[in-house]
């Protein structure tokens, strides 16, 4: 099996080799071995760092089957989550579909996986349930606590649809809750239902959960081969401490923006799967690299004058993906009104890695440093080994930079001013500061 592949060549204009090995066999190698020696901050947090090895063939078994029972009982299926409880299975969801899947029908055995819980978009959960009126429908709800609002709210009304559908018995086998293995409301409520559940391991925190049962049922539903996805993979530490030490040397040399760049739009989500997991990580005690996303060739006619010409505090990694599915051939036209009988015979893959390499090279020329990572073709194996290599890169990135990796402290912050804005019991003395504050 091949493996992803990751080129520094074009970051050497701002800094040097020298500096990036320096970086990779110093920093980098102390941030690995804190990995694997479970010796760093939020070493409470490294479950994810074996789960390709340590999944067993009957836990993978035992979610299919679940997720079968879902594919056989419905035509849609809304996976409620939240954050690394939502995006890791939309990423591989939308990598790996049709790209006008959503556009046809559903299938006996087939169902569509929608997404709920990850917004508090009222007309978005009254338009979702009014096209779930009269359908055949489950759910999958991720919470650990079963209070995160967000997904709280999208289930509750859910459960409550479900139930005034097809009876609370019935809707009680079409509703499968991941959750913590003792504690909290939506493990409660699991046990009193009778829910089929499976575990969010303690410690594997939200943004690495997708190759557990967070991820994996959803993408199961959704008629993809998990077993493949998480096959145990030989990690190639080499390629992980090269990419962690090469963006940090950026990062010190004054590249404080880092723009993950595809040439395939079903690569849409995986870059916002890959924003959360680096944004996450990384953002603490005031460092980090900005982590931001873009879909060539779409955003170079929005995005593009900015990163050739503007502020030059940027660098690229571009995902570039070696072989597609389909074939396409541009046709050759008699009246060639529109000048493209120059590329006629050519497939329009073709067209778009000469645009990827044209833009590339403009946008090194104009200054901007380019980290070029190769996937051979877009499939569950090869997805299964990018996730776990920008995993495994993340937490060495966030040792060079000396925070934990593995919390997210910030993310509180804006809960308990949501929380004392809506006047929650035990909120209140911070209701009172809310309300002086904006009396101000």
């Amino acid at each position: 099996m091949k493996k992803i592949q990751v080129n520094i060549k074009h970051i050497l204009n701002t800094v040097s080799e020298e500096s990036v090995r320096t970086l990779q066999e110093g920093a980098a190698a102390a941030g690995l071995e804190k990995l694997n020696k479970g010796t760093g901050e939020g070493n409470d947090f490294l479950g994810w760092l074996d789960l390709p090895s340590r999944t067993p063939a009957h836990h993978l078994d035992e979610i299919q089957a679940v997720a079968d029972e879902l594919r056989n009982s419905c035509d849609y299926v809304v996976s409620i989550g939240i954050g690394g409880s939502y995006l890791g299975a939309k990423a591989v969801i939308e990598a790996l579909s049709n790209s006008f899947d959503a556009y046809t029908p559903a299938l006996p055995n087939n169902p569509k996986v929608l997404f709920a819980g990850q917004n508090i978009g009222e007309d978005y959960l009254y338009e979702l349930q009014e096209f779930l009126k009269d359908k055949r429908f489950g759910i999958i709800v991720i919470s650990k606590s079963g209070t995160t609002t967000e997904p709280a709210i999208a289930f509750r009304l859910l459960k409550e649809q479900l139930e005034a559908q097809v009876g609370k018995e019935k809707a009680s086998k079409l509703i499968v809750a991941i959750t913590d293995a003792k504690r909290g409301a939506l493990r409660q409520l699991a046990t009193e239902e009778g829910y089929k559940t499976f575990v969010i391991d303690d410690n594997v925190g939200g943004r690495f959960s997708v190759l557990t049962p967070v991820g994996l049922l959803p993408i199961a539903v959704a008629g993809f081969d998990i077993k493949k996805l998480v096959k145990e993979k030989a990690s190639d530490d080499n390629v992980s401490e090269l990419y962690a030490a090469a963006r940090n040397a950026l990062y010190q040399a004054g590249k404080k923006i880092e723009i993950l760049v595809n040439y395939n739009p079903k690569l849409h989500y995986f870059g916002e799967w890959w924003k959360q997991l680096y944004g996450e990580s990384e953002g603490k005690d005031h460092k980090g690299i900005y982590p931001a996303a873009v879909d060539f060739s779409t955003d170079l006619h929005s995005m593009g004058q900015w990163i050739q010409d503007g502020e030059r505090t940027i660098f690229e990694t571009v995902l570039s993906v070696d072989s597609v599915k389909h074939t396409k051939v541009i046709p050759s036209d008699e009246a060639n009104l529109d000048g493209l009988n120059y590329i006629a015979g050519k497939r329009v893959d073709e067209v778009n890695k000469m645009a990827e390499l044209g833009t590339r090279i403009a946008h090194v020329d104009g200054g901007v440093p380019n980290i070029r990572i190769t996937i051979p073709e877009l499939n569950e194996e090869y997805l299964g080994q990018l996730i776990y290599f920008f995993e495994k890169a993340c937490g060495i990135s966030g040792y060079i930079l000396d925070v934990n990796p593995f919390n997210q402290p910030g993310v509180e912050d804006y809960k308990r001013n949501m929380f004392a804005l809506l006047e929650k019991p035990g909120y209140e003395e911070a209701t009172k500061a809310i309300q002086s504050k904006l009396g101000e």
